[in-house]
């Protein structure tokens, strides 16, 4: 346990943060389980939909630290080419 004050203010913005954190970090993936289940039910339109709010919600996840802006990335062109399959699929 912390002894110094400032230890103990620390601790405190710490489990702060970690709540905060997990919080955003929840809410990402559920966005992101929503493009993932649109594009499964063939659903194009709701997958764009789904696919712009989730990229929304992702860049502002790197902007405040909490991935890393390669990995934001990553998540957005892996999404984007699975919403892409589908169109292409329904196209055709």
């Amino acid at each position: 346990m912390a002894n110094s004050s400032q230890a103990r203010k620390r601790a405190k913005q710490s489990e702060r943060r970690r709540v905060h954190n997990a919080s955003r970090r929840s809410m990402m993936r559920t966005y992101l389980k929503k493009v993932a289940a649109a594009v499964d039910e063939g659903d194009l339109e709701g997958a764009r939909k789904a696919m712009k709010a989730a990229e929304s919600v992702i860049d502002r996840a790197a902007a405040k630290g909490l991935m890393h802006k390669n990995a934001a990335a990553r998540r957005k062109s892996g999404l984007s080419a699975r919403v892409k399959a589908l169109a292409e699929a329904a196209s055709t």
